[in-house]
């Protein structure tokens, strides 16, 4: 393992290279169909030496496949992406990467399963042992280089992926929500532990780019943050965090930010953006979630109002108070917000006169309320209902409305917002639907001769 090095700016950084830079990259696949998805557009980015830098955003942001763009793992399909000056043509040199699954082969022991990069490197078998051994102890695990991965906790495997990738004396580290399948506790121990060897420069590392959904995460960790919107993937915002290591959770400045930070993730879009974001009619993206889910919000949206005697709610309080991360409250809010019974303002909810009705009403008045709503705000349910209307046996099947979907959607999205309408027009009673016959209709399939 190599000595600590200080993150200082090499000649190249000095001249203004980063280590990495994008202009105007963007990223399509090609659906079944031979239709063009775009996941990523226009991104403007860079990377400097001796910064973390965090991509923040929620599922289907493009965070993923900007990171693999990076790491030469995935091309672009337009723009340029450079590393230290140079074009991305293929896998990156001098960086490691850490991913949210362990990843570790379980027939090798843990002073086994390190030593792998070195072994593709060629190192020789004393050095890569004695460089293996090094990291493990730089990581927490001496004692365990014997154990096998099934021997470990969570918490455990993930140091190994940590060691396994500083062991290569990376320049870069890339990292792809390293800590989002440990439990909170250990989680939160892993990043201090990494940000004690990033600042008391005992890993040779010049940058860290992490991937993150967690705004908490992001505000603790980095020295800047970079968050994107979705559908497809664009730079909304880019934020410097000025405070200093270890930063406190509770202190004000700390707060300020994350409240800032769901302000702008939750911000309604502006501008060139706005257009491209109004309802695309029948194709409006609907998330995927329960109508219990919802109604569970709004109750809980219902409760805090009544015990704080304040009308809005701080979503940061909301997402602590519901033990949610971002891709676990922002469909919520999405919900509640297209059937008109909350709305975001300035990173705080607040119940809507419908919403407050909807909580208080007995199970017919919460299924009327929203089958209202439904029809007026969700084009495919208002479209999926007048076709059975219009229909002399009040029968269609779903083919009927995925192929009108996919012209706006991928296949399987269209599939993904259809069970969505489903699921939401039976619970409001606005149709059956006989999932053995793919057949929506009017009347209970089941009742039927």
């Amino acid at each position: 393992m190599a000595v600590p090095v200080e993150h200082a700016p090499t000649a190249a950084t000095a001249q203004g290279v980063d280590i990495f830079r994008t202009e105007h990259l963007r990223k399509a696949f090609k659906t079944p169909d031979g239709a063009e998805l775009l996941v990523l557009d226009d991104v403007n980015m860079h990377l400097s030496e001796g910064e973390i830098l965090v991509l923040l955003g929620r599922s289907g942001s493009g965070k993923s496949t900007l990171l693999r763009m990076l790491a030469g793992l995935v091309s672009s399909s337009g723009g340029v992406a450079l590393h230290r000056g140079q074009p991305i043509n293929g896998p990156v040199p001098g960086l490691a990467m850490v991913f949210q699954s362990f990843a570790l082969l379980p027939w090798l022991t843990v002073l086994q399963n390190v030593e792998l990069g070195l072994e593709a490197l060629k190192v020789p078998a004393a050095e890569r042992r004695a460089r293996a051994i090094a990291a493990i102890d730089l990581i927490g695990l001496d004692g365990f280089e014997s154990a096998y991965p099934r021997e470990l906790s969570g918490g455990m495997r993930q140091r190994v992926g940590f060691a396994r990738a500083l062991v290569i004396n990376p320049d870069v580290l890339l990292m792809d929500e390293p800590f989002s399948a440990l439990d909170v506790l250990t989680a939160e121990t892993m990043r201090t532990d990494l940000l004690d060897l990033w600042t008391e420069r005992k890993i040779p590392t010049r940058g860290i780019l992490l991937v993150s959904h967690n705004i908490e995460e992001a505000v603790l960790m980095a020295d800047r943050i970079i968050i994107l919107g979705s559908n497809p993937g664009r730079i909304v915002n880019e934020m410097r965090i000025g405070l200093p290591h270890p930063r406190n959770r509770e202190s004000q400045e700390f707060r300020d930010l994350v409240e800032d930070i769901y302000g702008v993730m939750t911000a309604r879009p502006t501008g060139r953006d706005a257009v491209r974001k109004q309802a695309p009619g029948i194709g409006l993206r609907l998330p995927s979630l329960s109508v219990n889910a919802l109604a569970g919000l709004l109750e809980e949206l219902d409760a805090l109002e009544k015990s704080n005697a304040n009308t809005r709610i701080s979503l940061p309080d909301l997402a602590e108070d519901m033990h949610f991360s971002v891709d676990d409250l922002f469909p919520l809010i999405e919900g509640v917000e297209l059937l008109g019974f909350a709305q975001v303002e300035d990173g705080d909810i607040m119940l809507l006169p419908a919403g407050r009705i909807f909580v208080d009403g007995s199970l017919q008045e919460r299924k009327q309320l929203f089958a209202r709503h439904l029809t007026e705000r969700v084009p495919l349910v208002a479209r999926i209902r007048a076709v059975l209307d219009e229909r002399f046996n009040h029968r269609a099947p779903d083919s009927r409305f995925l192929t009108e979907l996919e012209d706006h959607l991928s296949e399987d999205e269209a599939r993904r917002v259809l069970d969505t309408a489903i699921d939401w027009g039976r619970y409001a009673e606005l149709y059956a639907y006989d999932d053995n016959a793919e057949v929506f209709s009017l009347d209970n399939p089941e009742a039927e001769e």
